[in-house]
Order: structure tokens, then sequence, then C-alpha cells
């Protein structure tokens, strides 16, 4: 199996990443909500422990799409997926101590984390698509945090909405790519 079959194979299984896009959208839709009705807080508690979940919320989304949720056992780019898979978790406690200097970092600190999260997507997916989404992110997290700060749920605003123009390119992505393929 080539590179590029490979790449493909994941574009198809997990249509451009349209479904972990939606969901992570959603997920960080309600903590920047959470933000602006609630607490700064809870909206960070939201976010975190929402977050969590987006992995399974994500399969299972795939699972009442009727699409599989899952590379098959033995497929080359398992490995990277799951590698990709902690690159944010593990970035946290950067997140964390951002956030312990100033509260209203924590969302550009998490959009920095997500961006630099979404840079392996390019070779695992073979889309340059997911370049433009972590410079977007990574970008606006700096401008927010440095020039924006004053405002804490704008990040959570502005990443909700980029994830879901992104969840719909990877889909549109992906489908044009099958067509060709057929």
């Amino acid at each position: 199996m080539t590179i590029t079959d490979a790449q493909r194979d994941v574009r198809t299984v997990f249509l451009g990443g349209f479904a972990g896009q939606l969901v992570s959208s959603a997920v960080w839709l309600l903590s920047a909500a959470t933000a602006t009705w609630r607490s700064p807080k809870t909206a960070m508690e939201v976010l975190v422990v929402a977050g969590i979940f987006i992995f399974p919320m994500t399969r299972l989304l795939l699972h009442v799409m009727a699409r599989p949720s899952s590379l098959p056992k033995g497929h080359p780019m398992n490995a990277l997926a799951m590698q990709v898979a902690f690159v944010l978790p593990l970035s946290l406690p950067l997140v964390f101590a951002a956030t312990a200097y100033r509260q209203n970092w924590f969302y550009p600190a998490f959009m920095i984390a997500l961006g630099s999260h979404y840079l392996p997507f390019i070779f695992l997916y073979g889309m340059w698509q997911f370049g433009v989404l972590a410079a977007l992110l990574i970008g606006s997290g700096l401008l927010i945090g440095m020039y924006l700060p004053s405002v804490f749920s704008l990040g959570g605003w502005l990443t909700a909405l980029m994830l879901l123009v992104f969840a719909f390119v990877g889909r549109g992505v992906a489908l044009a790519d099958n067509k060709t393929v057929k």
C-alpha cells in the first residue's frame, strides 16, 4: 500500500475529519456559551471534561452515519493516528500553566495547542487544508492572547466556528476524492 492510498483510506473512513470536527465544534460551542452566560471557570471545565469524550462521540457519530468508525486492523496509519491523538492531552499542562498566569489566556493557549495538534493531520489525511486550520488556530490564539485577552469567550466562539467550517471543508474534500477514485 502506498502512502497516498493509506491517506485516502483515512480521508474516506473519517470523511475528511468531518465527524471529529463537528463534535469538536459542538464541544467548543458549548464551552463558549458557558463562558458567555455562566462563568469562565465552568467553561474551562466544560471544554476539558467534554473534550475527553470527543473521540468516543466521534466514533458514535460515524456509527450513526452508518460509516466505519476506525481504520482496519494493521492499517499503516493506525500508529500515527494513535500518536496524533495524544498530542493535545499532553499539551494541556502548558494550557493550564498559561491559564494560571492569566485566566483569559485559557482559550488562546488552547487554540495554539489545538492548532499544533492539527499539524500532523496534514500527513495523516493527506490534506493541506489541515495546515490552514492549524495556522488559523495558532495565529488567532496568538492575536487574541496578545491583543484581545480581555474578552474571555472570544477564542471559544472563534474556534467553534472554525471547526464547524472545516468540518464541511474536509467532508467536501473526502467526497470529491471518492468521486475521482470511482
